[in-house]
This record gives C-alpha cells, sequence and structure tokens, in this order.
C-alpha cells in the first residue's frame, strides 16, 4: 500500500525550541511560501493548515499559496457553527476551482470553549457535535450539486444550492478527527478519512476498529489517517539529542500554565493528549520511538516519531499495518525538517509521490561536483 505523505504549514509561529521565544522564526507569507514550495518540490501530497485565534486564517492562506505552488494539496478547515454550511460550501467550490483541484477539506467543531465563545458559538459539546452532523449534512448536498431544504435542531436551509461546481467530482473529500463516541460517529456516517492523533499502537487500534464497524452498519468504508510529529537523523543517537533540544529551554512553570490551559478543553482527543504525559518530562518514551514532548507545552497533535530513517520507517509501517494510508507530519523548524524527512525517511517508505513537475527532471540529486567536467553518468544524461 503506497502512502500519502503531507507536511503541516506553521501559521501559528515556528522555531527551534518548544515553549519559547528563543529561536523564534518570523512566519510572514514569504516564510509560508517556503515551506509549501519546499512540501510541493520534495514529493509530500499535502499541508495541512491549521486554524483557531493563534493561527492566520487557513483559507486565506490557501488561496495566496495556490499561484506559487504546483502539485500540493491544501487541506483547509471547515468550522460548523461559525460558517453558514451554504456559504462554506460556496467557498470551497471555488477554492477547488482556483487551485485546479487541489482543495480537501478538514471538519474543525473545535475543543476550547473559550475560543468558540470569543466566535459567538456557546454550545456544549454534545451539541456542538450535532450541529456540525448538520452542518455535514448540508454542506456535502450542496457540494455534490443537490437543492436542499433542512429544517434541522441547530441548522435551517431552505432552498440551498450551488451555481458552480467543484472541480473534484462528486465533491472535494472530507477529513474529520475526533476521539467522543460523537465524533466517531459522525465519522462513520459523512466523512472519507478519519484522523487520529498519535498514540500508541493499541490505543489507535482500538478507535480504528470502532469507526470502521460504525461505519460498516451504515453501508459505508472509511479511510484512516494520523498526525504526528517526525524527528528524524542519519542516527538514533542524533535524534533523541534533537527532541530532548526541542524541549532544553522549557522550565516547569510553562508546562504547569499549558496544561492548566488545555485543561478546560472539553476535547476528548486533546484529555488522552494531555494523559500520555502527565505534565512530566522524566517518562516521555510513551511506546517504541514514541514521543510526547511536544505535548507538554503544545495543544492538539502532541508526539512524534524519534529515530534514524530506518526506524522511524519501522514505526510508521506498524501504523500502517492498522489500516492508516495517510500520514500528516511536522517538525520544527518545519523548512528544514521537511528536507530531512524527505531525504532521510522517504527513502525508506513507499510514498505516493504526486506527478512530476513539467520542466524539472533535468535537476539530478548528486550533490555538490568536485569537477565540473566529471559528472556522474546518470547526471551526464539527465
Amino acid at each position: 500500500m503506497s502512502l500519502d505523505i503531507f507536511w503541516f504549514l506553521p501559521t501559528h509561529g515556528d522555531g527551534h525550541y518548544l515553549g519559547t521565544a528563543e529561536g523564534a522564526r518570523a512566519v510572514d507569507h514569504g516564510y509560508l511560501t517556503q515551506v509549501a514550495q519546499a512540501a510541493d518540490r520534495l514529493g509530500f501530497g499535502g499541508v495541512l493548515i491549521p486554524t483557531g485565534r493563534s493561527c492566520e486564517d487557513s483559507w486565506l492562506v490557501a488561496a495566496s499559496l495556490i499561484p506559487v505552488t504546483q502539485k500540493l494539496k491544501f487541506l483547509v478547515a471547515l468550522r460548523p457553527g461559525i460558517i453558514s454550511p451554504t456559504v462554506a460550501a460556496r467557498q470551497a467550490a471555488t477554492l477547488d476551482r482556483l487551485s485546479g483541484g487541489r482543495a480537501l477539506f478538514n471538519l474543525v467543531t473545535g475543543g476550547d470553549p473559550d475560543e468558540l465563545a470569543g466566535d459567538g458559538l456557546h454550545l456544549s459539546h454534545s451539541e456542538r457535535y450535532e450541529a456540525s452532523v448538520e452542518f455535514t449534512r448540508i454542506w456535502r448536498r450542496v457540494l455534490e450539486g443537490e437543492t436542499v431544504d433542512y429544517d434541522g435542531k441547530h441548522i435551517q436551509v431552505k432552498g440551498a444550492k450551488l451555481l458552480y461546481p467543484p472541480l473534484q467530482q462528486p465533491r472535494p473529500p472530507l477529513y474529520f478527527g475526533g476521539s467522543s463516541d460523537a465524533a466517531q460517529d459522525l465519522a462513520a456516517e459523512q466523512v472519507e478519512l478519519y484522523l487520529t492523533w498519535g498514540e500508541p499502537l493499541d490505543a489507535v487500534r482500538e478507535k480504528i476498529e470502532a469507526v470502521r464497524a460504525k461505519a460498516a452498519a451504515q453501508g459505508r468504508t472509511v479511510r484512516f489517517g494520523i498526525r504526528l510529529h517526525v524527528i528524524v537523523r542519519e542516527t538514533n543517537e542524533e535524534a533523541w539529542k534533537a527532541a530532548d533540544r526541542l524541549i532544553a529551554n522549557l522550565d516547569d512553570a510553562t508546562i504547569e500554565k499549558a496544561q492548566a490551559a488545555f485543561a478546560r478543553f472539553d476535547s476528548v482527543g486533546q484529555q488522552r493528549m494531555a494523559a500520555l504525559h502527565g505534565g512530566r518530562r522524566d517518562n516521555l518514551e510513551i511506546a517504541p520511538n514514541l514521543w510526547a514532548g511536544v505535548g507538554l507545552v503544545r495543544g492538539g497533535a502532541g508526539t512524534a516519531l524519534v529515530g534514524d530513517g530506518p526506524t522511524v520507517a519501522a514505526r510508521v509501517k506498524e501504523y500502517a499495518a492498522l489500516g492508516i494510508d495517510t500520514f500528516i507530519f511536522s517538525g520544527y523548524p518545519h523548512l528544514e525538517e521537511s528536507y530531512r524527512v524527505a531525504e532521510l525517511l522517504f527513502p525508506h517508505l513507499p510514498v505516493k509521490r504526486p506527478t512530476q513537475v513539467e520542466g524539472a527532471n533535468y535537476v539530478s540529486p548528486f550533490g555538490e561536483m568536485v569537477a565540473n567536467d566529471i559528472l556522474p553518468q546518470k547526471a551526464a544524461q539527465s
């Protein structure tokens, strides 16, 4: 099975160290362009663009990167309860057309009640999932060309329709991640790909089996993906040193403050991430080569695969054996780490490569030549 490997756009910031401004890097449009173009050229299938008040707007970022990339797909957030499903369908179709069919969508219900209240959404966890189900039913049908009347508990539309269809038919794929029972029910009914954060194998297996069974009960099949950080180096020793360095400037007060902020979330997935490390840094390898250090101060995906290329590839293949075909990776800083992942990890995995960029065949990866008139045979022929 070939694997879809995605990268991540750090629209909430980037740098060399977690939890500190030391080594931080300005994330402007020029830098995001660098990361996106690197991912595009290196063979990543797409980029996840995060959402939330700490991030630049994912839709505007994606639109701005269309003309500076060629193959890269954009996984953009849909936020139920914050926007009309009909308007979101129009935006989705427009982004898909303007990008030449490179748009993917990630349903995000949200997990921080304070942030959601700031956006005008005051529903409980269960009510948000009710609203998300209604939103997605309407969004899907409108994008697929139907004229929709819907009278739900949270959303009502009459004569909702789309005059300009998306390029991808019947519509762009929908991704979604959530660990609660309500989230799994939604995934089973409505999405193409269910995402999990990086937990130990047994925990991920349990979630996949639950969603797969629920989807089968509705006559559906669902694909699976996982969101992980990656720290890959030429040796295992170097990789673990890099992991330690990432949190080298992190003090206990910063960890405590971050964990207190995450504790207010009503996201089951966030609760599961926090339970992996318990706010402690003394036992962060929670499974072979699975390191929970990122989650000490970062919400959401908080684990990383750590090791040399063959070791990390072995761990990736263990997740793939559970049925996962899509891996969304990231690393700090995101520009340099995209190269490390492509150069050190890709050769050990069956990566599904995007279509080759036209006109790029002359580039030969032979490094610096000792003498310009003495070229490797393959380079001379290219």
